[in-house]
């Protein structure tokens, strides 16, 4: 009993969420699992550990592949393949709560325990009502863009697999040059289009949808995502401009990669490795970012940044009015401290992820740079880096443990950390 009264909230959350947590995660170890068997019954992938790897990375919209050559296979595994990003992206419990509304109340506890963001907002009173609402949104915007690229040249089925990998913010391609297959300015606007749209907040587009603008001018989240899309790909359309065909031809490949690294995307239109060495640091900080809340998206997420920024800045105000009381304001509204609190310990928490499995990745015998961008694009969904981890490179050929390792980490990335991290606590199985 004094065990509970020390715990306090945490033992609540605890036991609220017990079985939501539970069943998220083996939602989704079991879809990564279940999920290879066509990659491995079919021969494409004969290596067990490959075929759960590359699984793993669908479901989660990773988007790391260990596949040499993607346009080898056929097109039911490739669609197969492609299916696994866009079920992922909205979420399999999302799904789930969509069409089984017996889960009645535990619903909005399953979709906590799965949706990205510091914090879960509903858009109708039922839970099962937004769910629906946001797969509704999300298989128009799928649709949307399968439609233009079909307009501007694409076949029917490549368009369907970008726009899953799109919408989901995945990366896999049924070609092995991805986008740069194409050579189509016009395809690739498109895609950087849906990327912004799919790497900001869902609920956010629905308001928008309903005729809600000042949602959106007063969010500090979507002010955030606008400015640093902006500033980055200004700043490496300048750095690659010398080195460009044209002004269009420059901005174009700086807001796509852009586009595709901060909202975890992954697909690629240039070889980036051989850019200047400020473009490729712009996108090495964006992939310590991440898109919106409420977005398909991986990363640690922007409106955590905007907290921290916030709260930074009161806690210099401080220094100079030590006597002063000062709140975090988000979107005209108080923020709570146990936000605050909850962002602090999960930007903590990734950062300890990444390193550690950095250290795992280098007991393989990688180098530092290879083991941390590994870390990065694993953790945060991005499944794409620089170096050997860049475009038109298959995944590194790692040990099995280390492939098992990673599908971890994906899982834990893509279900925002706590829902997995909370089983390596002791007072989690007391409960």
């Amino acid at each position: 009993m004094g065990d509970r009264k020390r715990l306090g909230p945490w033992t609540g959350m605890l036991a609220g969420n017990f079985k939501g947590f539970l069943f998220v995660f083996f939602a989704w170890a079991a879809a990564g699992l279940l999920g290879a068997l066509p990659f491995y019954c079919s021969g494409h992938i004969p290596n067990f550990t490959d075929a759960v790897f590359e699984s793993v990375s669908g479901f989660t919209t990773t988007g790391a592949t260990v596949l040499q050559d993607i346009e080898a296979l056929p097109r039911p595994l490739l669609f197969w393949r492609a299916l696994t990003h866009w079920l992922g992206g909205m979420g399999i419990v999302v799904l789930t709560v969509a069409l089984l509304p017996l889960l009645g109340a535990g619903g909005f506890q399953l979709v906590k325990a799965e949706a990205p963001g510091p914090e879960t907002e509903k858009i109708t009173p039922r839970i099962t009502l937004t769910a629906r609402f946001l797969w509704l949104l999300y298989i128009i915007l799928t649709a949307m863009q399968t439609a233009l690229l079909v307009c501007f040249g694409m076949d029917w089925f490549d368009a369907v697999a970008h726009a899953f990998s799109t919408m989901a913010t995945g990366g896999f391609s049924p070609r092995n040059d991805s986008l740069a297959y194409y050579h189509s300015p016009v395809i690739e606007w498109v895609c950087t289009a849906f990327m912004l749209l799919a790497g900001f907040n869902f609920i956010l587009i629905w308001q928008l949808l309903r005729g809600k603008c000042r949602n959106l001018l007063r969010n500090s989240e979507a002010r955030a995502y606008g400015a640093i899309v902006l500033a980055s790909g200004l700043i490496i359309t300048a750095a690659i401009l010398p080195q460009s065909a044209s002004l269009e031809a420059a901005l174009r490949q700086a807001f796509f990669n852009t586009a595709s690294v901060l909202t975890t995307t992954g697909i690629f239109n240039e070889n980036f490795n051989l850019w200047p060495a400020l473009a490729q640091g712009v996108l090495f900080i964006l992939m310590f970012l991440g898109g919106c809340s409420g977005s398909t998206s991986g990363g640690i997420k922007i409106i955590r940044y905007v907290i921290l920024a916030k709260q930074a800045g009161n806690e210099m105000k401080k220094i100079i009015w030590p006597r002063g009381v000062f709140n975090i304001q988000l979107d005209g509204r108080s923020g709570k401290k146990e936000v605050v609190y909850g962002v602090a310990g999960f930007v903590y928490l990734y950062f300890v992820l990444i390193f550690l499995t950095a250290l795992l990745v280098s007991s393989a015998g990688e180098d530092v740079f290879t083991s941390l961008n590994t870390a990065l694009i694993c953790l945060g969904n991005i499944g794409l880096g620089l170096g050997k981890l860049g475009p038109f490179n298959a995944f590194p050929d790692f040990p099995a443990y280390v492939k098992w390792g990673l599908s971890f980490v994906m899982i834990a990335g893509r279900l925002e950390l706590w829902t997995v991290m909370v089983f390596f606590t002791r007072d989690f199985w007391r409960k």
